[in-house]
């Protein structure tokens, strides 16, 4: 099921954190660098997530590199089931808000709403694409013969013109 127990992905980020993190040992954090390998997400989506204060960074090394802990692990984690189920960023984002910045109120409700609006998007998109589906068949019936055949090329009007083109579109050959 969900791992929104521990929703702290949200923690906006600590400008005033300190540049490596009293608590723990260098060999318990990572950089970023490892934190992608690990997770097998992109630096650059790493890095975005981390400056939206989607994912909690303890801090930064001496020479000014991000470090990460174990949690981000999971962060990362949350995002990615949130992210399949069609949340937007934004979304995921206004989550974390909401999560930290009322810890009173019970976060399940604004997760159900977020996901009913991606349900909303989803429907949407099915019925663009059934009704793309039905333009494709009605064109495939409409114009079997055509299809069936080199009709098409004999419509271009640089072959009735004896124009010779070197390379098609784009440069491929």
């Amino acid at each position: 099921m969900f791992s929104f127990a521990i929703l702290t992905i949200g923690a906006p980020p600590d400008r005033t954190a300190p540049r490596y993190h009293p608590r723990m040992s260098g060999d318990e954090l990572m950089t970023i660098g490892e934190l992608s390998r690990r997770s097998g997400t992109p630096v650059k989506a790493l890095r975005a997530w981390t400056d939206m204060g989607l994912v909690y960074s303890p801090g930064r090394s001496p020479a000014g590199y991000r470090l990460f802990d174990e949690s981000a692990l999971w962060c990362i984690g949350v995002i990615g089931e949130l992210r399949g189920l069609g949340l937007t960023l934004a979304e995921i984002s206004e989550l974390a808000c909401v999560y930290l910045g009322r810890p009173a109120e019970p976060i399940g409700p604004h997760v159900a709403g977020l996901l009913r609006r991606a349900r909303d998007r989803a429907d949407a998109q099915i019925v663009r694409l059934q009704e793309l589906r039905r333009h494709i068949d009605q064109v495939l019936a409409e114009r079997a013969t055509e299809l069936a055949g080199d009709e098409i090329r004999k419509s271009d009007p640089t072959r009735s013109h004896g124009i010779v083109l070197d390379s098609a579109p784009g440069g491929r050959p």
